[in-house]
Parts: C-alpha cells; structure tokens; sequence
C-alpha cells in the first residue's frame, strides 16, 4: 500500500470509528442490495415491446410445469428487435426490446426467489463458521458483477436472463442473514437496534433507486440501470473489503480503547471460538425462536401483501394510477425508514437507562410495529373506497411497520448471538414464501370477482395476520439470553477435555 493510501486510511480512521464506519456501509450495503433486486422490475416495462398480449389470458392463475417448459422453449428462440426510440428528452436510442408477453415478463420477475429461498439458511449459518463480512461482501459483490452482465444475458436469450436472474437470487439471499453475526462480533448489545435499523435502508434505496432508475431509462435506455448499479456494487464491494474486518481483533487500524469497549460491552455471549455445530434440537424446541420465525413469517406476509398490491387495488378498484405519482410511491418506503430509526434510537436509549428491560423492549415495539398495520386494515375496510384515505392508511402502515427494527427483527441477536444468523436465515426462509402466497391470495379472491367487497376480505386477512404476529411474540418472545448459544465443543478422540465454546472475552 502507498504512503498516499496510507494517510488516505488513517484521516478516514481519524474522523469515525470503526463502528461507524461498519454501520455507514452497512447501511449502504442495504440500500444497493434492494437496488440490484428491483432494477429489472424497473426496466423491464422499457426493455418489453408495446402492444404484447399474453398467451395465457384467462387462465393466468393456473399454470402447469408443462405449459411453463413450453414457455421457456418458445420464448429462448424469440429474437429482441433493435428499435428507434425517443427518450422523454427526445434523445434517439437504439436498443433492443423483446417480444414477451405478461406471462413470460411476471415469469422472469419472479424466477429470482427460485435462488433467493435456497440460500437464506445456508448463508446464515456459513456466516456464523466463516464471518459474515466474508458472506455478505462476496454476495454483493457477484450479485453486482451478475447485475452489469444483466444486458448481455437478455440479449442472447430468455433462458439466459432467467438463469442469471435466478443466480442473482442466489446470491442476494445470503446477505440478509449474513448481517447477524456481524453485529455479534462488533455491536455492543446495548446498540444492536440502531445497527438492525440499517437493514431498513433497503426502504431507502427502494424510494432512491426508482426515480434515478426512471430517469436514467428516459436518458440512455434500459440498459443504463443496470449498469449503474452493477458499477456502484462493485465500489461499494471494493470499500467494504478494504474497511471492515471480521472482529475488533483482526482490524488493522481500530484503537485500543474502541476494541476495549466493544469486547468489554460484548463478554461472553459471544463465543470468539465459533461453535463447530448447532444444537438444533435445543434450537428448534425454543419458544423464543419459533416466537421470531413465526412473527417474521406473518409480518412480511402482511407487508409484502400492501407493497405489491396496492397499485394493483388502487388501480382496479379506485383507479388511481398511485405508479405515477412519485410522492406516493416513495412515501411508504421513506416513512418506514424514518421509523425504523427513530424506534430503535429509542428503543436502545430505554434499555441503556434501565426504563426497560430488553424483553419489554422487543415485546413493546413489535406489538406497535404490528397492532397498528392491523388496526389500519380494519379501518381501509370501511374507508377503503377512498382513495386519499388509502393512501394514508396504506402509508401510516408502513411507516408503523418500520419499528420492527426495535421489536422481534434483531431479536435473535438477544437470545443467542452466536446462531444469530441461523436463527434469522430460517425465519427469512419462511417469510420468503410471503410474496407467492400474497399473490396467490389476492388473486384467488379477486380473479372471478374484482369488486370492492373481495377487497374487504383481504383487508380482513391483513388485520388478522397483523395482529396474530404481535400475540405470538408477546406469548412466545423473550430478550433473555439462551443457555444453548455456547454449546460444548464435541469431544475428539484422543482429547483430554472437552472445550467448551470459547467467549469473546474472559469475564472474572
């Protein structure tokens, strides 16, 4: 390294703290990992040819392996056509767009979750054996470089954009879970809210990424999103090797006194030795682990039900085009992110003062974060046929919603801190499944009758979700810490002890 670099580092050292600097990338981390997902949902109305009708019409709901082969088999001979055309500044772009039709654009949309789903738990528990700086810098960094080859695999075929699509889910999936260990390692306990709040800015880049998207598609083509933020992922990988290491230990240039703190607020619930196994069966018999995969589950049931229906509704049943409307598009994703924030400041600030306990604490603001959507969904079934009082009700939802941060989403962390990232790839595992089963509810209330009446109904189903994940964790959830997250090491032949799980620090 130079001199230059050198001194580049040390005033960087010098103006934040390397917690500071983990939280800052993290939370940039965040915003581009919901940036590389949604683009393609972004371009991909540029990147379609006008005027494509699907060839399953009136029986879109129902599709067969057979017909979905056939799909695929037809649609990789399609050729794009190179076409002229205008962007909104009136500049001439040529650019290839294709001949998909609604069935086979939802297609290439959805194949992402295929990859997403198998990586959830894996990549947890790969992060809690290996670091999760490991798991999650090298998941976006080939989720980035899948992202700028994204043109090229549209260009050569259908099946080549899907296979790319689904290794990009692949990737992704890993990153969300990977994040747990990280902060076992490096975040004091008392400030573990603050640091799960940075998983929100995927809100943020939500309500970032679609406007600059939209514009970079207006100026230099569909093209363009992708390479934009294929681009940005690679720096953003670049600076995350350079400045995060794996624990206060390993860090170059992290002083003794910010080291001292962190270990010292940490101790023993975190093992510097990781365990070699998990005691799945103490895990999986835990009522305070089902109380956050089955909260987790039935809450973002519930919010992907509002994001990815509500233009939907909005449009069919008020018709009101929210899509075009910029304010209301991003308010839902701004208000959550303002939320998740100030809740956790808050909440982290009454644990530190002793106001509550970290048990009230998750218990007080999962039960906020998730009675209010519930109680809102009631009110949208009789105020519903408005469509200012929708927008309203839909957005302070989800600003509610944003201070799940402070409740159950960084619970695990609470209970046991080494399997963290298990813990949270098996409640995203189901959660995951959240999207399909949304879509197919709604669609199976509103395909034969899409009136205002069907509409209630699952609005009804929302407000009982709602509800049912905050009684859960207030039956089921707990801050305490578990006796099973430092399982013995298990014994080898020809060992004189048995090692048990060595602390991050020594406490007297």
């Amino acid at each position: 390294m130079s001199n230059t670099e050198k001194g580049g580092l040390h005033r960087v050292q010098n103006m934040l703290s390397c917690r500071q600097v983990l939280n800052l990338l993290t939370m940039l981390g965040f915003m581009l990992n919901y940036a590389l997902r949604v683009n393609l949902t972004i371009a991909i109305v540029d990147m379609v040819m006008p005027n494509i009708t699907s060839h399953m019409a009136g029986n879109s709901s129902l599709v067969d392996n057979t017909t979905l082969t056939g799909s695929i088999s037809s649609s990789s001979s399609s050729e794009g056509i190179l076409s002229n055309a205008t962007t909104s500044d009136g500049v001439a772009v040529l650019e290839e767009r294709f001949p998909w039709d609604t069935y086979q654009t939802n297609f290439v949309l959805g194949c992402f979750f295929w990859g997403y789903v198998l990586t959830e738990l894996p990549g947890g528990r790969l992060a809690e054996l290996i670091g999760g700086r490991r798991v999650f810098g090298h998941s976006m960094l080939w989720a980035s470089l899948l992202t700028l080859i994204t043109p090229l695999a549209a260009h050569l075929s259908y099946v080549m954009l899907i296979v790319v699509r689904v290794a990009l889910g692949f990737m992704l999936g890993a990153s969300w879970p990977a994040i747990h260990p990280v902060a076992a390692v490096w975040i004091p306990p008392m400030d573990r809210s603050k640091f799960m709040s940075n998983m929100m800015a995927s809100s943020l880049g939500a309500a970032i990424t679609m406007p600059i998207c939209g514009y970079l598609i207006s100026v230099c083509g569909w093209a363009s999103v992708f390479y934009l933020t294929g681009a940005v992922g690679l720096l953003w990988s670049v600076c995350w090797f350079t400045f995060v290491y794996e624990t206060p230990a390993t860090h170059p240039r992290i002083s003794a006194e910010e080291r001292r703190e962190i270990e010292d607020a940490i101790g023993t619930s975190t093992s510097k030795k990781r365990p070699s196994y998990v005691p799945w069966g103490q895990l999986l018999c835990s009522p305070a682990v089902w109380a956050i995969i089955i909260t987790h589950g039935l809450s973002v049931f519930g919010f992907f039900t509002v994001i990815n229906q509500l233009p939907t509704f909005m449009s069919k049943i008020l018709h009101f085009d929210i899509k075009k409307n910029g304010l209301f598009s991003s308010l839902p994703y701004l208000g959550k992110y303002v939320m998740a924030v100030a809740s956790s400041y808050l909440a982290d600030y009454l644990r530190q003062k002793g106001t509550l306990s970290t048990t009230a604490t998750r218990k007080i603001f999962t039960t906020f974060a998730l009675v209010t959507p519930g109680l809102l969904m009631t009110a949208q079934v009789f105020l519903g046929m408005d469509a200012a009082w929708s927008v309203a009700i839909f957005t302070l939802a989800l600003f509610a919603h944003g201070a799940v941060t402070a409740g159950y989403l960084g619970n695990g962390l609470d209970i046991a801190p080494n399997f963290s990232g298990t813990i949270f790839g098996m409640a995203n595992s189901l959660s995951s499944f959240g999207g399909f089963l949304s879509t197919w509810m709604v669609g199976a209330l509103t395909f034969e009758n899409p009136s205002f009446h069907q509409w209630q109904i699952v609005f009804w189903i929302l407000a009982g979700t709602y509800i049912s994940a905050a009684v859960v964790f207030v039956i089921l959830g707990t801050g305490e810490l578990q006796s099973w997250n430092n399982p013995p090491e298990r014994k080898k032949i020809g060992d004189v002890a048995q090692e048990e799980g060595m602390p991050l620090k020594n406490e007297k």
